[in-house]
């Protein structure tokens, strides 16, 4: 079992920033992708970003490729999305993911590749 807490939410301006960390524990040494999804007011929960250990792959939604970077650190456990840049529309709940599972590249996208979830931390983004 893997568990995993977000932190890092709150209220940005548009044009700000904002870093959100991902925490995880438990089977940690057997994650093999960590990956971000968000999902805003009366939306679907949709893909932002992953990062697999296993070759370093890393991946991003076109919504968020230029503004958005995801980062690891094996020691903490510890995966990371900075967001620059942030747009109104980038207001969402933003949850982590992680599989111990190898998946392909094209998977990392899909949400049902993801066997654990955090509870998810609010970004709200204002104009």
């Amino acid at each position: 079992q893997v568990q995993l807490v977000e932190s890092g939410g709150g209220l940005v301006q548009a044009g700000g920033s904002q870093r959100l960390s991902c925490a995880a524990s438990g089977r940690t040494f057997s994650t093999n992708t960590m990956g971000w999804f968000r999902q805003g007011p009366g939306k679907e929960r949709e893909f932002v970003a992953a990062i697999s250990w296993s070759g370093g792959r890393i991946y991003y939604a076109d919504s968020v490729k230029g503004r958005f970077t995801i980062s690891g650190d094996d020691a903490k456990n510890t995966v990371y999305l900075q967001m620059n840049n942030l747009k109104p529309e980038d207001t969402a709940v933003y949850y982590c993911a992680a599989t111990l599972r190898t998946i392909t590249s094209q998977a990392m996208g899909v949400r049902r590749s993801y066997d654990y979830w955090g509870q998810g931390t609010q970004v709200t983004v204002s104009s």
